[in-house]
């Protein structure tokens, strides 16, 4: 079946950090059949060059440590040495490691310098070589609008994306620069695999409880999303979040169903 394209991206240079694998990887096929010039970001060389090389011509791999301003800094400079340009950044990158309130100090500076700092640093840089059109998309998930047991430094990092995103749109608009967030729920992905135990039917049947579409989401529906907010159908869009999460953020913890359901469940 042919994926329906999202937007037009034609001519348009895109920068995708965490993109040599699962979300960021399917983000960057969507943002390249829809036109665009697509640069695979992240550090696992294999991989990346592998995705740079399903995607064909439109994609690049470039090899870069986001945590690191100097590789940043390497990384725009090789784009516009080979694009001479840069019109869209997508910080997807994303640390999962998460104790909850037992995590550890490094691992809060080791999570959210991953998670948020460097989208930060990683906006900053790239925006200035921006010009009016241009856009940042982040990453946000239902993970950082709910609570959670046993999770802490995730969903704070979420949480904060979805704020800076407000305060950068800001800051950016006088330059006719949009930045918008993203924030899929549970979506098939290399955690989601192994958790299923590879089985997307059982994953879509879990996720089913959750979500009123009743499966879990596709990378490619995540992509599709962020390739509209990218484009110029969305000009008049900017500092919100956009949840691509069947459905699941309209729920409450009742999972959508009243009080006379879980009534008539008593004894049971």
């Amino acid at each position: 079946m042919t994926t329906p394209l999202a937007a037009n991206l034609e001519g348009r240079v895109a920068l995708v950090t965490g993109a040599t694998q699962g979300l960021g990887a399917d983000i960057a096929r969507v943002l390249a059949e829809c036109g665009a010039r697509v640069v695979i970001i992240g550090r696992g060389r294999e991989a990346g060059q592998a995705v740079a090389a399903e995607i064909g011509e439109r994609a690049q791999y470039s090899e870069t440590d986001i945590t690191d301003d100097a590789a940043i800094d390497r990384c725009i400079e090789h784009t516009l040495e080979q694009h001479g340009r840069i019109d869209i950044l997508v910080n997807n990158a994303c640390s999962y490691d998460d104790q909850g309130l037992a995590s550890s100090r490094e691992q809060w500076h080791r999570t959210l310098d991953v998670n948020l700092i460097s989208a930060a640093i990683f906006t900053q840089k790239a925006a200035e070589h921006m010009t009016e059109g241009g856009v940042v998309v982040n990453l946000g998930s239902t993970g950082g609008k709910f609570g959670a047991a046993g999770r802490a430094i995730y969903p704070a990092s979420k949480a904060a994306m979805l704020q800076i995103t407000k305060n950068f749109a800001v800051e950016l608009a006088p330059r006719g620069i949009r930045v918008v967030a993203v924030s899929p729920a549970w979506t098939w992905s290399p955690a989601t695999e192994s958790m299923s135990g590879g089985s997307m039917q059982k994953a879509d049947a879990v996720g089913a409880h959750f979500h009123p579409l009743g499966r879990v989401g596709r990378g490619a529906e995540v992509g599709r999303a962020v390739a509209f907010v990218a484009s110029p159908a969305a000009s008049w869009i900017t500092g919100i979040d956009i949840p691509v999460d069947g459905g699941f953020s309209i729920l409450g913890p009742d999972q959508g169903k009243s009080p006379r359901h879980w009534f008539s469940t008593l004894g049971t």
